[in-house]
């Protein structure tokens, strides 16, 4: 049992870190680090939690997690193993396939989403010179939102177009390019994945919000390094009312807060801080990764 408890103090150690690192506001001065964080809680949570229920289901077979799993796969009989065991054991081997086969179904319904929304925009969308690239939209609304992938594509609204002067247009347009240049959707879907797999889950919920925002930030940060970060401020400030469709990535994540981050000029994460809070995050991943592989 020495591996289960090591696995199950480690789970607790990322369960009670999710509420604190999402009202943290010190990864708001490294997007790019707090996205990393929040990808290796979320891979060490799940390490653990398939880790903590195979190894007790094999508690009877020795305390090495893959010893113990040849001998139960090679069908040796041991005293004490119940019918309880293969139960934990069963639902540890269910939650190792459900996540991948989750974000399975999560990719290919975006994907979905996606192909429709441009075959739509395909029949409605115009462009303008104002915007060269994008796809308008006759909508009195601002609103600005891309379609990631190979043939990503920003899109704007009319109104979008009327409200915002030239700069404010162009960090908008720098915005969306880095989402779609750095992918922000692929970093989003693994949380997609976990969302359907628990939807009412306020952990859950509690992750899918601080890495949108998180997202966001870093496609700020992005638009900042190309234009002025005051005509990105006030572009932001003509967003909010609409949010994008489904499989898109918009603008209105939390904008007062970024507009606050862009205004105030906070400076940079240390780098030190930085290297510090990466190396925590491995040494959590490597944690399970010990026990389950090594």
């Amino acid at each position: 049992m020495n591996a289960a408890l090591h696995l199950v103090i480690t789970l607790a150690i990322c369960t009670c870190a999710i509420g604190p690192l999402a009202r943290a506001q010190w990864v708001w001065r490294a997007p790019r680090v707090g996205i990393a964080l929040w990808q290796m809680l979320a891979l060490t949570w799940l390490l653990c939690a398939v880790g903590t229920l195979v190894a007790i289901g094999l508690a009877p077979y020795g305390k090495d997690i893959p010893q113990a799993l040849g001998r139960w796969l090679g069908t040796e009989p041991v005293d004490g193993f119940t019918t309880l065991h293969l139960v934990v054991l069963v639902a540890g081997f269910g939650l190792a396939v459900a996540v991948p086969a989750a974000l399975a179904v999560s990719w290919i319904s975006v994907l979905r989403l996606r192909r429709r929304h441009r075959d739509l925009l395909g029949l409605v969308a115009r462009q303008d010179a104002a915007a060269p690239g994008a796809l308008i939209l006759d909508h009195p609304l601002a609103v600005a939102y891309c379609l990631p992938g190979i043939r990503g594509k920003v899109v704007l609204s009319s109104g979008a177009l009327e409200s915002l002067t030239s700069d404010q247009l162009a960090a908008v347009l720098a915005h969306e390019q880095t989402h779609m240049r750095e992918r922000h959707d692929l970093v989003l879907l693994p949380f997609a994945a976990l969302r359907r797999l628990a939807p009412r889950s306020r952990m859950v919920g509690l992750a899918i919000d601080a890495v949108a925002l998180l997202v966001e930030m870093r496609a700020d940060e992005g638009a900042c390094q190309r234009q002025q970060p005051a005509s990105l401020a006030l572009a932001l400030s003509r967003f909010g009312a609409v949010s994008p469709p489904p499989g898109a990535l918009g603008v209105t994540e939390a904008v007062l807060a970024r507009i606050e981050r862009i205004t105030n000029h906070r400076r940079p994460l240390p780098i030190t801080a930085r290297w510090l809070a990466v190396v925590t995050g491995l040494v959590l991943v490597s944690t399970p990764l010990s026990f389950l592989v090594i």
